[in-house]
């Protein structure tokens, strides 16, 4: 019998759905000890129990990003599966729906709604527009995707895959300045690794054009802050949207909260909802069943 134990606030929505798929050998515990071989649940809460669980053999965390079971001085004898395939819909609600409120004026139009204006104001348009896509992992697929519905160009900076056939063209290393030139729209979807750290650099935004737009829903480690503070302050950019942050929750006397022309959404853009975090659970549960490898697997080293 594999002991099963549920780590997350929505724990009780986990444990009904995966009591409902009525899978073998599964026994669900609801605390911590020397038999429990199963995790189900959120990094954060995850890391504290390591030591309390000598059998662990695998955990299944509920976000995409597991930083904190990452940090060298924890134990790695077990496998860490991540959740991937469940975010890419929300990501691209989250994105397309600021890039539209920003396109078709709407904050403006409410704005003299208000003041009893009639405001004919042309807007703009996503058509025709390129949007960069800095990572095309599932989310970042998706994205394209969203993107090709709305007509836009689509480029693509990755480390070496080139496997979303909606990327109109891809860039890899040293092209990093070359891929931000012309781009409309960059969102940063890159994991947290040494490589990505700080790549959206003073240099990266100033190879952006003023009418860019700026969206990070990856990892908030990969922006330079204070770069971003002065190229919106300047108007070298003309609007960015932050869902992630180096230090969460954001600092009261962080300057991000009193930046013209930005965004915060507080890590809101992706929420891991219990129907979709089940079903990549359920399959990787069977696999671990039958000896097989797991779906989404987690490299300590690299990260992701």
């Amino acid at each position: 019998m594999n002991k099963l134990l549920i780590i997350a606030r929505d724990s009780d929505q986990y444990r009904q759905q995966i009591e409902m798929a009525a899978l073998p050998f599964l026994e669900i515990v609801q605390s911590a000890s020397e038999e429990v071989e199963l995790v189900l649940g959120e990094p954060t809460g995850i890391r504290a129990l390591l030591p309390e669980l000598p059998a662990l053999k695998w955990v299944q965390a509920t976000w995409a990003g597991v930083e904190p079971l990452l940090d060298p001085s924890l134990r790695r004898d077990y496998i860490l599966t991540n959740a991937r395939g469940v975010f890419g819909g929300l990501m691209s609600e989250f994105v397309f729906g600021y890039l539209l409120m920003h396109e078709r004026r709407i904050l403006q139009r409410l704005d003299a709604q208000k003041q009893g204006k009639w405001d004919s104001t042309r807007t703009g348009t996503l058509r025709g527009k390129t949007i960069g896509l800095l990572g095309v992992g599932s989310i970042g697929a998706h994205l394209a995707g969203s993107a090709k519905h709305f007509g836009m160009t689509v480029h693509g900076y990755t480390r070496s895959s080139e496997t979303c056939s909606q990327v109109d063209r891809y860039y890899h290393g040293a092209e990093l300045g070359a891929f931000a030139t012309g781009l409309d729209v960059l969102v940063n979807v890159l994991p947290n690794t040494s490589q990505t750290r700080k790549i959206v650099d003073a240099r990266l935004l100033a190879a952006l054009p003023p009418q860019a737009v700026f969206i990070n829903v990856g990892r908030g480690t990969a922006l330079d802050e204070p770069a971003l503070v002065s190229a919106l302050e300047t108007d070298r950019l003309a609007l960015a949207v932050l869902d992630v942050f180096e230090q969460e929750p954001l600092p009261a006397r962080h300057p991000f909260w009193h930046t013209k022309n930005l965004f915060i959404t507080s890590h809101t853009a992706a929420p891991s909802f219990p129907q979709d975090i089940v079903k990549v659970f359920i399959e990787n549960y069977r696999l671990f069943s039958s000896g097989k490898a797991l779906n989404y697997q987690v490299d300590f080293e690299r990260g992701y």
